[in-house]
């Protein structure tokens, strides 16, 4: 069963290789969406694709790489978005 999420983690994550390490584990679970950098300090991502590979990435987003200290890891379910058909890293929002 497919799911589709929109994550929001706050703690110490960018300048520390967040997104890169989100991206590589992204495209190694096989899933579409996003990630950026937000202005106050967050990191923003969306996942979509197979549940059990959402359930990793979540996993994933709340250790980080090592030298990222994650605060909390907000997830909302969200509709399936037919666009979404590649992981990409967008500029910051």
């Amino acid at each position: 069963m497919d799911r589709t999420v929109h994550v929001m983690i706050t703690g110490i994550v960018q300048g520390v290789g967040y997104r890169a390490f989100i991206e590589r584990q992204a495209l190694s679970l096989s899933l579409c969406g996003w990630v950026r950098n937000r202005r106050d300090g967050s990191v923003e991502a969306v996942f979509s694709g197979d549940a059990a590979s959402i359930d990793r990435m979540l996993a994933a987003c709340r250790s980080g790489p090592r030298l990222a200290m994650v605060e909390e890891v907000s997830v909302t379910e969200r509709a399936a978005d037919g666009e979404l058909r590649e992981f990409d890293v967008l500029p910051t929002d």
